[in-house]
C-alpha cells in the first residue's frame, strides 16, 4: 500500500509567501500532503487551538525561518514559535530551514521593532539547539533543501502516515497496521535508547570539588579575549545543568559551557564565548565518567548526532546547587 505523509508547514505568513508557495509545490511533487495555515494568515488564540488540531494529525513538522518573529499572542509569543513548540510537544520530527544571514534580507521583510528582533534571535536559537538544520540564503535553494532533508527524514524515521481507503481490505486491517507502526516505532526509540554510550569505571577519579583549570574564550568580532581559571567540577557542572534539563546537541555544548562559566567567572555579557576544544573535551569525558551526564548517539550513518542527558545524578547535583533555600529555616 502506498503511503502519504502529512507535513506541516510552519512559518511567517506575509514575507516568505513565495517560499511556502515552493515549499508546498515540493511536497506535493514529493507525494506528501502538505498543511498549514494559508486559510488563516492573521491568527489569533482561538484559531491557535484549530491548528494544534491540523499539527496532531500531521506525520512531520516543517519549519521555515526568515527575517521576521510574526505576529504574537497576548503572552508575546509568536504564533510561529507557538506551532513550534507544539510540534516538539507532540514528537513530531522536525525540519528546520533558517536564513543564515537576516541581516542581508530587504527591510520590508524584517522586524523594525527591537523587541520582535530580539525573540526572532532568542527563536533561531532554540530551534537550532539540539537538531540539525539548514541554512538557505536564496529561495532557489528551499525545494532541493526541503526534498533532500523530507526523504532522509522519512527513511530513517518512517511515521504513520495516510492510506486511501480502497487500498484497505477491511477496518481489522488498518488497526493492525497501525498497531504494527507504533510497535515499530516503540522498538525504533527502544534502539535508541540503546545506543546510550556506557562509560566504564575507573578508578582514582577527581572528586567534585577537586580543581580544573579551564581556558575560555569571548569572541567579539576581530577581538577575542581569553580567560584561564580553576574551577571544580561541582562549579562547572552546577553552572551548565540547568540547559541539560533538555537533551543537548554536542556540537552547542561547547559555545553553551563557555558563555555559562564566561558568566559565572564575572565577565559582563559575553558576546560569543567558548571553551578551549581540549578542556571541552576533558569535561565531556569526566562528567560522563562521574555518572552525571549519559551521551547518546542519535540517527543512523552519516546523520549520527551525539547528545548529552542529564542522568539522575546529574539532576541531583543540579538541584542541590541551583534551587533557591529557604531563609525561614521551617520557622
Amino acid at each position: 500500500m502506498e503511503k502519504r505523509y502529512q507535513v506541516f508547514v510552519s512559518s511567517t505568513f506575509v514575507d516568505l509567501q513565495e517560499a511556502r508557495g515552493k515549499v508546498i509545490q515540493t511536497l506535493m511533487e514529493m507525494d506528501c500532503i502538505p498543511a498549514g495555515m494559508e486559510l488563516f494568515p492573521a491568527m489569533d488564540e482561538e484559531q491557535m487551538q484549530f491548528i494544534k488540531r491540523i499539527i496532531d494529525d500531521c506525520d512531520y513538522y516543517l519549519l521555515i525561518l526568515g527575517g521576521r518573529y510574526g505576529s504574537v499572542s497576548a503572552e508575546g509569543i509568536s504564533f510561529t514559535e507557538m506551532e513550534y513548540d507544539y510540534a516538539i510537544e507532540r514528537g513530531l520530527k522536525v525540519l528546520a530551514f533558517v536564513h543564515e544571514k537576516p541581516e542581508d534580507i530587504p527591510a520590508k521583510f524584517t522586524d523594525s521593532d527591537p523587541a520582535l528582533k530580539a525573540r526572532l534571535g532568542a527563536f533561531r536559537e532554540k530551534v537550532k539547539t539540539g537538531r540539525l538544520v539548514r541554512g538557505w540564503n536564496d529561495l532557489k535553494e528551499l525545494p532541493g533543501l526541503v526534498s533532500l532533508s523530507l526523504n532522509k527524514t522519512i527513511k530513517t524515521y518512517p511515521a504513520i502516515g495516510w492510506v486511501r481507503a480502497d487500498q484497505i481490505t477491511s477496518t481489522e486491517a488498518v488497526r493492525e497496521q497501525n498497531e504494527l507502526l507504533k510497535e515499530l516505532e516503540a522498538l525504533r526509540k527502544e534502539l535508541q535508547r540503546s545506543k546510550t554510550t556506557s562509560v566504564p569505571k575507573v578508578e582514582g577519579l577527581a572528586g567534585l570539588d577537586e580543581q580544573f583549570p579551564v581556558t575560555l574564550t569571548d569572541y567579539a568580532g576581530m577581538d577575542a579575549k581569553r580567560y584561564q581559571r580553576s574551577l571544580t567540577w561541582r562549579q562547572i557542572f552546577v553552572q551548565i545543568a540547568p540547559d541539560l534539563q533538555v537533551a543537548q546537541n554536542d556540537s552547542s555544548m561547547r559555545g553553551a559551557i563557555g558563555q555559562a562559566l564566561l558568566s559565572y567567572i564575572g565577565v559582563k555579557t559575553p558576546y560569543h564565548g567558548t571553551v578551549d576544544n581540549e578542556d571541552y573535551k576533558t569535561l565531556r569525558t569526566q562528567f560522563a565518567a562521574l555518572g552525571l551526564i549519559g551521551l547518546v548517539v542519535n540517527g543512523e550513518g552519516e546523520a549520527q548526532t551525539l547528545f548529552w542527558e542529564l542522568t539522575p545524578e546529574g539532576a541531583a547535583l543540579m538541584l542541590q546547587g541551583r534551587t533557591v533555600k529557604s531563609s525561614t529555616n521551617g520557622e
